[in-house]
C-alpha cells in the first residue's frame, strides 16, 4: 500500500488526532496529536508497506511493548496500541525537542548541560538494565528533550531481554552503525555495557559537533569501532574538562570490561563532576590570617596613636590661643 504521511493529517487513531508530522525514520512516522481531552501527545505509525512484513511489524510491536513495561521519569511513556486497518500504531508522551535538533541548530552544547542529559539517560539506562533490557540504539536521535530541558529515552524498537541480547553481523545492522559497540559490530553477545559506549558515541557529539569515527563503508567504520582509539574530545575542543573526556573515554573502551561495569556507576561519576564544578572556590587562608593581622594590627597600635594624636591637638589649640590673643 502507498499512502502520503500527509494523507493521514486529521484523522483518528485511537483517541488521538493527527495534527501534523513531526518526524519519519525508515519504517516509521510520527505524528503530534490531540487526545479527546485536549492533551498533547504524539502518535507513532509503521509504515503500511511494512504492516505485512512479521520482522518489522514484530519490531514495532515490541518497541511499543517494552517502553509501556518500563516507568521512569526519563524513559518515553505509551498510552496506547493498536491497529486500525493497514496501520499500526501506539500513542506516547510528546515532547518539544531532541538531542539530534539541538545540536543541528546549536553545535556542540555547553559541557554543563551535557552532563544534565548524559545523568538523566544513565539513570533510565540504569532502570532498563535493572530491568532486563538492553536498548541497543542509543543516539542523538533517540534523547528526547522535555520542556524543562529534563531528557528521555525513546525508540526502544530493537531493545531485547538481557539474556536474549545476541546479535549476528547480519541483523546488528539494524541498530546504527556509527553507534554500535565493538561487539555488537563483531555479532557477539550483548549486555548493558554496549549501551554505555553507544552513550559515550552520543556524549562525544554533542561535546565536539561530530562523531568519534566516520566512514561510508560499513565493514570500514566496524573495523574502526573494533581497532581504532578515537581521537580524545579535548583535542578537538580544549575547553572541555579532562574529568569529563575521561568518562567519554571510559565509556568508548573497546572491551566492555574496561567501561563502567553499570550505569548506576556511570551516573555516579557524572554527579560528581557536576558536584565538584558547583564547589565554591574558598579564599586561601593565608590571606584571611594577613587580614585577620591587619586588623589585629591595627587595634593592638590605637592606644599609642590615640595618645600621640591627643598631644599633637593640644599643641595645635595652644598655638591657636597665642596667635589669637597676639590680635
Amino acid at each position: 500500500m502507498t499512502l502520503d504521511p500527509q494523507q493521514l493529517v486529521g484523522r483518528e487513531l485511537g483517541g488521538y488526532t493527527l495534527d501534523r508530522l513531526l518526524g519519519q525514520g525508515g519504517f516509521s512516522w510520527v505524528f503530534a496529536a490531540r487526545a479527546a481531552n485536549g492533551s498533547a501527545g504524539a502518535v507513532k505509525v509503521l509504515k503500511p508497506r511494512y504492516a505485512a512484513d512479521p520482522q518489522f511489524a514484530t519490531r514495532f510491536r515490541n518497541e511499543a511493548k517494552v517502553a509501556s513495561e518500563l516507568d521512569h521519569p526519563h524513559i518515553v511513556r505509551i498510552h496506547g496500541v493498536g491497529t486500525v486497518g493497514d496501520l499500526s500504531y501506539f500513542a506516547m508522551d510528546r515532547y518539544p525537542d531532541s538531542l539530534a535538533s539541538i545540536l543541528e541548530r546549536e553545535g556542540p552544547l555547553a559541557e554543563a548541560r551535557i552532563l544534565a542529559i548524559a545523568i538523566d539517560i544513565a539513570d533510565a539506562l540504569s532502570y532498563a538494565h535493572a530491568a532486563g533490557v538492553v536498548h541497543r540504539d542509543i543516539k542523538v536521535d533517540n534523547i528526547l528533550i522535555r520542556s524543562d530541558g529534563a531528557a528521555i529515552l525513546t525508540d526502544f524498537g530493537i531493545a531485547r531481554a538481557a539474556g536474549q541480547a545476541t546479535s549476528t553481523g547480519v541483523n546488528m545492522t539494524i541498530g546504527t552503525p556509527h553507534y554500535v559497540s565493538p561487539e555488537q559490530a563483531q555479532g557477539r553477545t550483548l549486555d548493558g555495557r554496549s549501551d554505555l559506549y553507544a552513550l559515550g558515541v552520543t556524549l562525544y557529539k554533542a561535546a565536539t559537533g561530530d562523531l568519534p569515527f566516520r566512514s561510508t563503508d560499513w565493514f570500514e567504520l566496524a573495523r574502526m569501532h573494533v581497532e581504532d582509539p578515537p581521537t580524545p574530545p579535548t583535542a578537538r575542543r580544549p575547553d572541555l574538562s579532562h574529568r569529563f573526556e575521561r568518562v567519554v573515554l571510559r565509556c568508548l573502551a573497546k572491551h566492555p570490561d574496561d567501561r563502567y561495569p553499570s550505569a548506576a556507576e556511570l551516573a555516579a561519576d557524572l554527579r560528581k563532576i557536576v558536584a565538584g564544578s558547583r564547589m565554591t572556590v574558598e579564599i586561601p587562608l593565608p590571606a584571611l590570617r594577613t587580614t585577620a593581622e591587619r586588623a589585629a594590627g591595627r587595634g593592638s597600635q590605637s592606644p599609642w596613636l590615640w595618645r600621640i594624636g591627643g598631644v599633637v591637638l593640644m599643641v595645635l589649640v595652644a598655638l591657636l590661643v597665642v596667635m589669637l590673643a597676639r590680635r
